[in-house]
């Protein structure tokens, strides 16, 4: 069973301290959800353990199945199990869906799947997401809209089959319909109980539909309470201002 560790964790942007010392533990099994205002290091974790360059690591370590990440390169973490759905996902025009999921398999695979098999993968993937089949031809990320965008990012995640999905904001831009599509694709990712899951979010629309084991406030680049399920129900009454005072 696979566990992502975040020790003493230090990132800085363009020489601004942003993370000031994270610890965290991620089994396979669990489900946990980082809140937190904006601004407080939400984002930058995710994308300081994916290997963005913008991030510089300042010091600690996030070590996957015991192998420090930090030491590999974005494909090699990619490879050895992490996998970060993005807020913003990019466009790549000329490179379409289908090309692009069957690229990427291959590459953490270390093998190109079978066309058969993967066209079916595919198709009972994009069928559980209700994703329109011509979707699959279309340029990535190309005048998708919010919630295409998300649900392409969960049938990428559930066509890879990570040890670690980290799931940065996956909740933003969605309305009813799409929260509750993209909510069940995660919560079918989880149910194997063999990954683990790490869920960014500023709301607690989105953990009504995936109900997290574990819940981190974030303030101020760091974990400052922690709790269960019954944690984010505080902050749905009470947000965030006694943590961005006391932060501050």
């Amino acid at each position: 069973m696979s566990t992502l560790e975040i020790r003493d964790l230090q990132v800085a942007v363009e020489d601004k301290e942003i993370l000031r010392g994270v610890n965290l533990t991620v089994k396979a099994g669990q489900t946990h959800a980082i809140m937190g205002p904006n601004g407080s290091g939400k984002s930058t974790l995710a994308y300081a353990i994916a290997g963005h360059p913008k991030y510089t690591i300042t010091g600690g370590q996030v070590l996957l199945d015991g192998v420090d990440l930090l030491e590999l390169s974005v494909d090699e973490r990619a490879r050895a199990g992490l996998f970060l759905a993005m807020q913003y996902p990019v466009e790549v025009p000329g490179v379409s869906v289908s090309n692009f999921l069957r690229s990427a398999v291959t590459a953490v695979r270390g093998e190109a799947p079978k066309l058969r098999e993967f066209a079916k993968d595919l198709k009972s993937g994009m069928d559980a997401l209700s994703i329109d089949p011509a979707f699959a031809q279309r340029n990535l990320n190309e005048g998708f809209s919010g919630g295409e965008k998300k649900r392409h990012e969960i049938l990428q995640m559930e066509l890879l089959k990570p040890k670690i999905a980290v799931l940065d904001e996956t909740d933003s831009g969605l309305d009813v319909d799409a929260l509750r599509v993209v909510s069940e694709g995660i919560n079918r990712f989880r149910a194997s109980g063999e990954t683990g899951v790490l869920l960014i979010t500023h709301y607690t629309r989105i953990l009504r539909y995936v109900k997290p084991d574990f819940v981190h406030v974030f303030a101020a680049g760091r974990i400052v309470e922690e709790g269960g399920p019954e944690l984010a129900d505080k902050l749905e009454a009470e947000g965030y201002e006694q943590y961005t005072k006391a932060s501050a």
